[in-house]
């Protein structure tokens, strides 16, 4: 499913005739040629029209013809439309264009496969490109009965077990996922009850969450490139924020018109986001507004119904890359954002700072200890787990500290108070 680098691809894109939709050609385009470069291929040329759906090719036979001379006289390897095309689109367009013929969400699961590195993360691609397969099963079966595409897309001989197959495949992904995400929830649970609060970073894809994740930790513990979807497995790190230590976790990005069957398929990556205690979006600065704004409405609209009472923190990264700086600009984008630059390590004390403030407060409590090894232990890991106001040593171990109830809890079955 890889591609090789340096393949030729011819990118399409059509919209329909609305005001609407023309004001979004720009940007569409733009960011077709970033996957298709970011999945290794070379842009030799684009194609765009302006027209309704057409059933048969997605695009007017005209603007194919004009595609297919074009393929004639040049070494493409590869033709990408931005559209989504059914079964019988991709039968006619790569018969009439001669080479192999894909959509952009084929185009973002062939990325996905080719980041994919942890078991968790490769299983979560399958069921993604097994839910992208399964609308097309039904139709390449009845086209293969009625034998008027027979062998199409290299299949061979259709069977009526063909949908059922790919559905059984499903099922067992979802039930080894399904495990995966309890393992998930009794690790947080376990966080939790260490005092450990939860921060995820989420936003559009490459927008340099991966870069503020090692500049808040201090290290190279997540893989940051200028390139669409680097991360697919979620990173997590102990940070140390005011006097208190969080887990930070670095997610896979947002992208424009995610189809709902590739958030399903990566919701235990997502849970992250879901489960968080504070959630920090990251925008990249150093776009225009409008883009800026659509990818703040696209991140919003793709995960943010999901979460429960999270607050959320709108960190502007990239601010090294932006020429004019405008804050009242910035203000009318997102409320109480954070200007940072993960790159140079700009505004990260502000970002900490804020990140402490908009967590869960921890309850104030008092706690007697007996002088005794035992409590010595435990006055170590309330350093280590909460944040130790007082400690007067005589008689006994007097300590005023904060904590969550059940780091509090945990001090009490040896202490009075």
């Amino acid at each position: 499913m890889s591609p090789q680098k340096g393949k030729r691809v011819v990118l399409v894109l059509r919209s329909e005739p609305s005001p609407q939709e023309r004001q979004k050609e720009d940007y569409r385009l733009k960011e077709l040629k970033l996957l298709a470069t970011s999945a290794g291929y070379t842009v030799a040329r684009t194609f765009t029209q302006v027209r309704h759906w057409d059933r048969r090719y997605q695009i007017g036979y005209g603007k194919v013809r004009d595609i297919a001379e074009y393929i004639a006289d040049e070494h493409v390897d590869k033709v990408i439309f931005y559209n989504r095309l059914s079964t019988l689109q991709l039968f006619n367009l790569s018969k009439l264009l001669g080479t192999d013929t894909m959509d952009r969400f084929h185009l973002i699961l062939e990325i996905f496969a080719k980041r994919a590195k942890t078991r968790v993360a490769k299983l979560q691609v399958e069921l993604a490109s097994l839910s992208y397969e399964l609308p097309k099963a039904r139709e390449k079966v009845a086209l293969s009965k009625r034998r008027e595409h027979p062998g199409f897309m290299g299949f061979g001989n259709y069977e009526d077990s063909y949908e059922q197959d790919i559905r059984r495949r499903m099922a067992k992904l979802r039930e080894e996922l399904a495990r995966y995400a309890a393992k998930q929830h009794e690790r947080r649970t376990r966080d939790t009850r260490k005092g450990l609060l939860r921060v995820a970073l989420c936003g559009y894809t490459n927008a340099g969450k991966s870069t503020l994740l090692n500049a808040l930790a201090g290290g190279e513990y997540a893989v940051a490139a200028n390139q669409l979807f680097t991360t697919l497995s979620p990173t997590t790190r102990k940070v140390k924020v005011g006097r208190r230590k969080v887990l930070i976790t670095d997610t896979v990005g947002f992208i424009e018109d995610l189809p709902h069957f590739m958030i399903e398929a990566f919701r235990s990556t997502f849970s992250e986001i879901y489960e968080a205690d504070l959630v920090l979006l990251v925008v990249d600065a150093s776009e225009d507004a409008s883009s800026i704004r659509r990818k703040l409405a696209t991140s919003h609209a793709t995960l943010f119904e999901d979460i429960a009472d999270a607050p959320i923190i709108t960190v502007f990264n990239k601010m090294d890359r932006v020429e004019e700086f405008d804050p009242h600009a910035f203000r009318e984008l997102a409320p109480n954002p954070v200007m940072v630059s993960a790159k140079e390590g700009a505004g990260l004390d502000e970002l900490r700072e804020a990140i402490d403030r908009m967590l869960p407060r921890w309850r104030e409590h008092m706690v007697e200890l007996p002088m005794c090894p035992s409590s010595m232990s435990r006055l170590s890991m309330l350093y280590e787990r909460g944040v130790v106001e007082e400690a007067r040593f005589d008689d006994s171990i007097k300590i005023r500290f904060r904590a969550c109830d059940e780091v509090a809890s945990k001090i009490r079955k040896v202490g009075h108070g």
